[in-house]
């Protein structure tokens, strides 16, 4: 860990505690700043809150009180969920006190190198395999970030001869200042959290924050099928390396007549790939294009795609009962990503689906149910879902009221040889605190069918 004086002797603020409050907050006392960490929930029985207090660090919760930021605040450091039309954000900014990410401590103390993967859908699942993918380069992959872990906790440990390779939300994005990745990997942009970013265009525009301090000695990997993706990165420095699902392209990865290629020379066919559907050859050649930016052989990247079957809550195979197969892909949070998974599967499908009302409506959603023989959907949507069914001409659509009661009655309406498939197109806060849960009761529930 490089052991700068930025934060020394400086006032910090950390804004929401969860895992990024609580390791940034821990590692800008050890760097010797005077922290304050602030929560609008109740700590009284914290156990992360007791620990920091018995550090020094100040603790204050129950609210957002605007004193907290003042000319004498160095930096805040804030949760990405939370919105910059918090209060004390609003008060900072308007006092010129930077506000960033964890992500951005993180890359100030790293001493190993960074991948950054962003997109609005196939970051968890890219950012995996290109951590296995890694292993047959010369550096040893550490992956962290949006998939879970605190990127500033693992940059601590992190020395030169690693690669940090970070799953990056939009939400992240917006709070780097110098974060500078060797790699930049962008996979695609459609309409997706405009409750915080407003319009599609602010959306990209956070996302495109990634390559903003690439340079010539660095590399873009991008979708040369998004045309989104393609016009933010346009005038991005670093060399640019496509990947692409509909054909030859030069100088990257492709998938040209059942097989992936990088560069002319021929990797594997989809049909050896352990992950199905067609989304994933995607993913796939994401990794791909950045691997070979570190050399891994594709011998070896062979090996890797041959026996990665993915990523939990992402089509995640359940099991098999009476011909039934059940797959969870609860980290389908919105409609593109729900559409993807249904492209996966031939055989006839019984969809569950509905979660958070985010104010859109499911048309989109409509051209993909072909193949649906019914649908389960349950909780905010579950009506506005149930009416695009219908559009569609889905003759079973059933609303219940959650998860454990959609399992069983989409059991009921299916036959031997159905796929059940959880991909809610929906956010799962309005039930769940996050889809990991959601999946895990679809999990339980589907092991209690007899």
């Amino acid at each position: 860990m490089k052991n700068i004086d930025k934060y020394r002797n400086q006032q910090v603020l950390v804004l929401g505690m969860a895992k990024s409050g609580y390791t940034a907050a821990k590692l800008l006392h050890r760097l010797g700043a005077k922290v304050t960490i602030n929560d609008r929930s109740s700590l009284k029985d914290d156990a992360h809150a007791k620990e920091l207090t018995a550090l020094g660090i100040h603790v204050v919760d129950g609210g957002h009180p605007e004193h907290l930021v003042s000319e004498n605040v160095f930096t805040v450091v804030k949760n990405p969920g939370i919105p910059y039309s918090n209060p004390l954000i609003e008060k900072a900014l308007r006092l010129n006190i930077p506000v960033i990410t964890e992500v951005e401590l993180a890359y100030q103390i790293s001493e190993a190198e960074f991948i950054g993967i962003t997109g609005s859908n196939g970051k968890t699942t890219t950012t995996m395999l290109l951590g296995e993918m890694m292993k047959g380069s010369r550096y040893e992959p550490i992956v962290a970030g949006n998939i879970g872990t605190v990127l500033s906790e693992v940059a601590q440990n992190a020395t030169p001869e690693q690669v940090i390779i970070a799953e990056l939300s939009s939400f992240q994005l917006l709070g780097i200042d110098e974060f500078h990745p060797r790699v930049s990997v962008f996979l695609n942009l459609f309409e997706a959290h405009l409750d915080y970013h407003g319009t599609i265009e602010e959306y990209g525009r956070a996302k495109a924050r990634l390559a903003k301090n690439q340079t010539e000695n660095d590399v873009v990997v991008y979708n040369a099928d998004d045309k989104r993706i393609s016009a933010l990165i346009k005038d991005v420095k670093a060399q640019k390396v496509p990947f692409s699902f509909s054909g030859v392209i030069k100088d990257g990865a492709y998938f040209d007549q059942g097989y992936l290629c990088y560069n002319d020379e021929k990797i594997l066919s989809k049909e050896e790939m352990a992950m199905p559907g067609l989304h994933n050859i995607e993913n796939a050649l994401a990794a791909i294009a950045a691997a070979k930016v570190y050399k891994v052989s594709n011998e070896y990247l062979r090996q890797v795609l041959t026996t990665f079957s993915g990523v939990r809550h992402r089509l995640e195979f359940v099991k098999e009962l009476n011909g039934r197969r059940f797959f969870n892909d609860s980290k389908a949070t919105n409609i593109l990503a729900t559409k993807k998974a249904l492209g996966a599967f031939k055989e006839p499908v019984i969809l569950l689906a509905g979660g958070l009302d985010r104010g859109n409506g499911f048309d989109d959603l409509i051209p993909a149910l072909t193949n649906v023989k019914a649908v389960v959907t349950f909780g905010e949507t579950k009506n506005k879902i149930s009416e695009a069914a219908s559009a569609a001409g889905v003759k079973n659509v059933k609303i219940v009221d959650n998860v454990e009661e959609a399992v069983p009655s989409a059991y009921d309406l299916s036959s031997s040889g159905d796929i059940i498939l959880l991909s809610p197109a929906c956010a799962s806060w309005d039930q769940f605190a996050t889809f990991e849960q959601r999946g895990d009761m679809f999990i339980k529930r589907v092991h209690m069918l007899k």
